[in-house]
This record gives structure tokens, C-alpha cells and sequence, in this order.
């Protein structure tokens, strides 16, 4: 999977994505990750891309001209990538619908996606309405830019890529997967600060081992979910 990220921060993006699991994906041709630098597509001397907003207000907001034709670069080298196959475009903003793990595993299957971060009070109307992209929010919260979002997103997305992870047992058995939150895990010492490790989990009977930790699952999602446990209840009930 190729990721071209449209942004005025590059070095954010490359950075993260150099290291650790999204850096050895890399490395291995698993992913890629393209950044591109939205000033290098301004027409004016100073790499502008905001400017004020029409009908006054707080803030600055970034220009159609800039945004759109390094989205236009990114297209066409995604088109490419794809073999003229339509490409998606992720605009991360706060009126978007909510991420969560089953819209990273809609997404694990592109060949290329396109990620545009805005900054400052958001983007000129008029590319969105131009470009049409799917638009995705990170939470009920606002941040001052879109990198993280989009971190956050190639990172989960990532993750659900055949043998970026190290297990790829690991991520059948994360939070969220059949609507249940992660069992807890535990590691050594075998005694620490008093508290022991639970006994089953030291027993090697990995049938009963699966069984706690669905049992722990299941009530941990109770506890700390009931929203997510209700829906666990009703696909089980459905089954």
C-alpha cells in the first residue's frame, strides 16, 4: 500500500513513519509513504498557502490553488500506482464520520490512498467540493492540524496489512476485534509490587488459557464499554 500524504509539514510524517513497526514495513516494501509539501505547489514567492477568510472571522484558512494542485500531483501519481483504478482521498476534519477499527479494515485493502491534512480554521469549501474525499474525523475534539490524523490513520490502517506486524495473530486478538475490548496481558517478573501473575495463564493448558481471556474480554467490555458490550451481546445473539 502506497500513502501519499498532502501536507506543510512533511518532516512530521516522515519521521514517524521511519520508525519502529511503520518504519520496518517500510523498509521491507510492506507500505510506503510519500509526503508532499503543499507550499511547493504556491505560485507566490513566500510558498503561501492561507490566507484570511472571506465574510471576516478568527483564523486563516488554506487556499484552494495550493491545496489543489498538490492533490492533483498526488492523483495522478496514485493513478498510476493503481493502474488507473479510482483512488481514495481522506480528508481528516471534525465534521467527518467517526474512525474506528472497522473503517481501517475498509481501507487495508487499497492500493493507494491520498491524505490531505488541513491546518489553521480548515480548508477553502471549494476543493472539497471539488476533489470529493472521504471525510473522516478522529473524535469529538478539535486539533490544530491534520498530521496526527493522519498518522493515527496510516498507522491502524498499516497494522492490518499482511506481515506488518511481527504476529499477524496480533491484531485478531486487539481491542475492538468482535466488538470486545483486549484481554490483559501480562509479562515478567512473575510476582511484582505483591501481585501475582494469574495462575491459569502459568498452567500451559492453552484452552483454558483462551477461555479466560475471553471470559476477561467479555467482562472488561462490560465494565468499560457498555456501548461496544451491547453490540457484542446482539451480533452473539444473531449467531
Amino acid at each position: 500500500m502506497k500513502f501519499y500524504t498532502l501536507t506543510t509539514f512533511p518532516e512530521i510524517i516522515d519521521f514517524y513513519m521511519s520508525e519502529s513497526i511503520m518504519g520496518r514495513a517500510v523498509k521491507k516494501g510492506l507500505i510506503e509513504s510519500v509526503s508532499i509539501n503543499i507550499r511547493d505547489y504556491s505560485l507566490d514567492k513566500h510558498h503561501s498557502t492561507d490566507d484570511y477568510p472571506y465574510g471576516g472571522g478568527a483564523g486563516m484558512i488554506m487556499q484552494v490553488q495550493p491545496v489543489y494542485d498538490a492533490w492533483k500531483a498526488a492523483y495522478e501519481k496514485a493513478s498510476g500506482d493503481s493502474e488507473g483504478k479510482p483512488v481514495r482521498t481522506v480528508y481528516f476534519t471534525a465534521q467527518g464520520r467517526t474512525f474506528n477499527e472497522s473503517i481501517a479494515k475498509e481501507y487495508s485493502t487499497e492500493e493507494s490512498i491520498i491524505l490531505l491534512c488541513g491546518h489553521y480554521e480548515g480548508i477553502d469549501e471549494r476543493v472539497i467540493e471539488e476533489i470529493a474525499p472521504d471525510e473522516i474525523s478522529m473524535g469529538d475534539f478539535i486539533l490544530t492540524g491534520g498530521e496526527l490524523p493522519a498518522l493515527t490513520f496510516m498507522d491502524a490502517v498499516s497494522r492490518l496489512i499482511p506481515s506488518v506486524l511481527h504476529n499477524d495473530d496480533s491484531a485478531s486478538d486487539e481491542s475492538f476485534e468482535n466488538d470486545l475490548l483486549e484481554y490483559p496481558q501480562y509479562s515478567r517478573p512473575e510476582i511484582w509490587h505483591e501481585r501475582k501473575v494469574p495462575e491459569i495463564l502459568l498452567s500451559g493448558d492453552h484452552a483454558k488459557v483462551d477461555a479466560w481471556r475471553r471470559d476477561q474480554a467479555i467482562e472488561r467490555t462490560k465494565k468499560r464499554r457498555p456501548d461496544l458490550y451491547e453490540k457484542f451481546i446482539r451480533n452473539s445473539n444473531n449467531t
